[in-house]
């Protein structure tokens, strides 16, 4: 016969949150599902950065200066940190209402709008909120179940309300928002000049190659290590992926520089918050280009919230298998085992308060011969006051 045991088994926090999105190292790692383009991303920039140090980097060092790769190697390491750091991080997302929070959130709207009569469409669902003289609006969220705070908005890929939500960058692999955007803005940067860097000593490699040994020389000039590939080749093929590369990265960065200087949501620019046809003003802007910048870049990164390597007990059941025992294992219940327990004490002397058993009659005696062995001849005290 087994027993169950209770045990209290260890859940994290990010195991029972909501969304669509990815946990690794026990929840310090938080990413989108999606990751087949961030790992594209990694590819295009390790491969490009490995060719250049390979091969180009040390021409250009003993022909021009060793600080050529130190520089690039900088680039590289800072590019590579705020990657990681943007696609690693929580983004700023905010945690759902719980259910006894969302029925007082319905309660409070259906007693401000009231019954609506059948057939008509029921008011949107709006706090209105007055930053620096001017009204925001708060939308509510029917997934989440909350009145998103301002500049806040749902994800539709990782189904999450994100805090100053900018956009869901797939090459990044995750959301970016109040907590990350800093991170991808230098990322970015840092990857637009590391990609001019790479695209112009590309070039000036090229250059000086040619005018050593030729131009159709050096394009059939081959290293000792890749005797069947041309090592104006791999230089042709990372030009090719920088020239590509440049317009997209150098034209975002310009992009995103511009709304950091206007304190300004890729969001907010796309839906026209704040030039659309009411023309109405930023309440957000500072009106000052370096304190936007700084406020941005350089302002107090707020905790996450969402407390993901937090601890969750729940309760598992196990079974066990008793530990074996002889055939006299069997215990009696009630008055038995306690008087088979006496029976084990025999050589203990009665308690002093004990009354003594009366005598047998011959009609008990009899009885008595007619019990199987296992039955008891004299009931104790104990067991009498167990049965009244």
């Amino acid at each position: 016969m087994s027993v169950m045991v209770a045990r209290k088994k260890v859940v994290r926090k990010w195991e029972k949150l909501p969304g669509r999105n990815t946990f690794c190292c026990d929840g310090r790692i938080m990413m989108a599902r999606q990751k087949g383009i961030f790992y594209l991303t990694l590819f295009l920039i390790l491969g490009t950065c490995a060719l250049f140090f390979a091969f180009e980097c040390r021409y250009l060092a003993v022909q021009l200066s060793p600080a050529i790769p130190v520089f690039a190697a900088v680039l590289f390491l800072f590019a590579m940190a705020t990657l990681l750091r943007t696609s690693f991080s929580d983004p700023g997302v905010i945690p759902r209402a719980l259910p006894d929070e969302a029925a007082f959130i319905e309660m409070e709207i259906e007693a401000t709008n009231g019954t609506v009569p059948q057939g008509q469409r029921p008011p949107p669902r709006i706090k209105n909120f007055q930053i620096n003289n001017q009204i925001v609006k708060l939308k509510y969220c029917y997934t989440c179940k909350i009145f998103r705070p301002p500049r806040a908005s749902h994800c539709s890929i990782c189904d999450n309300c994100v805090e100053r939500f900018d956009h869901h960058c797939p090459w990044v692999g995750n959301c970016v928002g109040k907590r990350n955007y800093r991170y991808f803005y230098l990322f970015i940067l840092s990857l637009s000049l590391l990609t001019i860097y790479i695209f112009t000593f590309n070039i000036v490699y090229v250059a000086l190659k040619s005018l050593k040994i030729g131009f159709l020389n050096t394009l059939k000039e081959t290293p000792g290590t890749y005797p069947s590939m041309s090592l104006t080749v791999l230089t042709v093929l990372e030009v090719l992926i920088c020239f590509f590369t440049l317009w997209s990265v150098v034209g975002l960065t310009g992009f995103h520089t511009f709304l950091v200087a206007l304190n300004q949501t890729t969001n907010e620019d796309i839906k026209g918050s704040w030039t659309g046809k009411n023309r109405v003003q930023n309440p957000y802007s500072h009106g000052n280009i370096v304190k936007n910048c700084c406020e941005v870049l350089c302002g107090p990164l707020p905790p996450s919230v969402l407390d993901r390597r937090g601890i969750l007990q729940q309760e598992e059941s196990t079974a066990q298998e008793p530990c074996p025992r002889g055939p006299s294992a069997a215990e009696p219940t009630g008055g038995q085992a306690q008087e088979s327990r006496a029976q084990q004490k025999g050589a203990n002397p009665p308690h002093p308060n004990a009354v003594p058993a009366p005598p047998l009659s011959a009609a008990e005696m009899s009885e008595e011969k007619q019990q199987t062995p296992g039955e008891l001849l004299v009931p104790s005290q104990d067991s009498g006051q167990a049965e009244q």
